[in-house]
């Protein structure tokens, strides 16, 4: 029998799921598209640190007339985001420039295995952002904030799309260490834990080492599901007993999802299983590894892998511009055969591969107490960014710096209007793809963004 003190207890109880039912019920689930999708999937490949336009992807033949000269103008500084970004000396790229393909889009010698692909990509020159420094350019880029704690866009897109394979993390990041201000660019913040990515660290070559404890060495598949099928009754006892509880929810899921991977997250990530001329193909390195492992896992029903490529921020050459050299050495031929790879596969059309960093790098030679070296400083006022499949306009440019490469001045495009593009490519209205928390409505692309329709097919 019921006492009374029992049955106000559940009919309270009952209002109390009831109104958190408004609340979470909607919000907590994949929410789907607003209209068909072009890409089902995203691959970002991230070039950690801030990569150089001008000596990649932006030629200035300006530079090489004021090589060694001061950069023209009165200002010798500008001033964003609190910071003053000196401008000393201007610097020729090192590198020289090629135009490949039927679109003779030109790219430096620096990438030319990707510069042979350049017909099935669309380079956006006119990039910018708020803060020339690393956390808050990391942040915007993968966040859409300049600050912590908000959800990273494969957060959002698992949130909205789902995942299509229940044996998989529905969001995964590969890096052979970490990145700074990992793991927060990956977070799911206040979105449902079970969005937010798995972190795998690809330094490994034995699958079996690649993720830590995924085998069960003392129990039997049969005890560990005996064992998850009674933890998983309580689990739902508790919810039922005292309503939704998001962070219990995803725990449930992610030890569901742990379980399941045993079966097949060795596998997917075994290279192994490749050919040899695949292996090949892509080459050797843990960015190399890590761009197979990620056509292995969107083919899986991966919603979003970002490769990371490397730990820290190699990109970042303040001393010696020089040093971009190694880095594509170990990054032009993985992007090239990652792209050739997905497209006779025919994957390309419904994957959006992006390819770029935080923020660009300055025309000018870096200034430094010990004098002038042969680097380049942060530059947030312009840079370039690489969009292909799913529908973007292939063998394009979309618009551009100034002369020298300092500012986008034509068709700036800011991280809220590329994200808002990611979204539109996705399925999703930006502007109503939202998650209600702390008493708002908030969304990837904060209160900003328009998407950038003419890049769209």
């Amino acid at each position: 029998m019921m006492t009374r003190r029992d049955a106000l207890m559940t009919i309270g109880s009952g209002f109390g799921v009831a109104g958190l039912g408004g609340v979470l019920g909607a919000s907590t689930g994949p929410q789907g598209p607003h209209f068909a999708p072009k890409a089902k999937r995203v691959i970002f490949l991230f070039l950690n640190g801030g990569p150089s336009h001008v000596d990649t992807f932006d030629p200035k033949p300006m530079l090489t007339k004021y090589d060694g000269k001061p950069m023209p103008g009165p200002d010798q500084a500008i001033v964003g985001g609190g910071i003053k970004l000196r401008l000393g000396t201007v610097m020729k790229s090192p590198f020289a420039f090629k135009k490949y393909g039927q679109s003779g889009i030109e790219v430096s010698d620096l990438f030319p295995k990707l510069g042979e692909c350049i017909d099935d990509i669309c380079v956006i020159r006119s990039m910018y952002t708020d803060i020339p420094n690393h956390p808050p350019g990391l942040f915007m880029m993968n966040c859409g904030h300049n600050l912590a704690g908000r959800p990273s866009m494969g957060s959002w897109l698992l949130y909205g799309l789902g995942t299509e394979n229940q044996n998989l993390p529905g969001y995964v990041v590969l890096a052979p260490g970490l990145p700074i201000m990992a793991p927060q660019i990956w977070n799911s913040a206040f979105l449902p834990a079970s969005y937010q990515g798995t972190w795998v660290q690809n330094d490994q070559t034995d699958p079996e080492k690649l993720i830590p404890y995924i085998r069960n060495s003392r129990e039997s598949t049969t005890e560990q599901q005996q064992k998850l099928d009674l933890l998983g009754k309580i689990n739902r006892l508790q919810l039922k007993q005292h309503g939704p509880a998001p962070q219990l929810e995803a725990t449930i899921q992610g030890m569901e999802t742990a379980f399941r991977m045993q079966t097949e997250g060795v596998e997917a990530f075994d290279i192994g299983k490749e050919s040899e001329a695949t292996r090949t193909a892509y080459g050797d390195g843990n960015f190399a590894r890590g761009c197979l492992m990620a056509r292995r896992l969107v083919e899986r029903g991966v919603r979003m892998v970002q490769v990371y490529y490397g730990a820290g921020q190699p990109w970042d050459s303040h001393s010696d511009i020089m040093d971009h050299r190694k880095h594509a050495e170990q990054s032009d031929q993985p992007i090239a055969a990652l792209l050739r790879d997905l497209k006779s596969r025919g994957m390309l059309k419904d994957t959006l591969v992006m390819i770029g960093g935080e923020f660009g790098r300055t025309p000018s030679v870096q200034p430094t107490s010990g004098g002038l070296q042969n680097g380049r400083d942060h530059n947030s006022y312009g840079f370039s960014m690489l969009l292909a499949g799913a529908s973007v306009k292939a063998g394009t440019v979309y618009g551009a710096t100034d002369e020298f490469g300092l500012k986008a001045v034509d068709k700036p495009v800011h991280p809220h209007d590329l994200h808002a593009t990611i979204l539109h490519l996705c399925g999703f209205d930006h502007t109503k793809l939202t998650y209600r928390y702390s008493g708002r409505d908030f969304r990837f692309t904060d209160v900003s963004g328009n998407v950038v329709k003419s890049i769209i097919s």
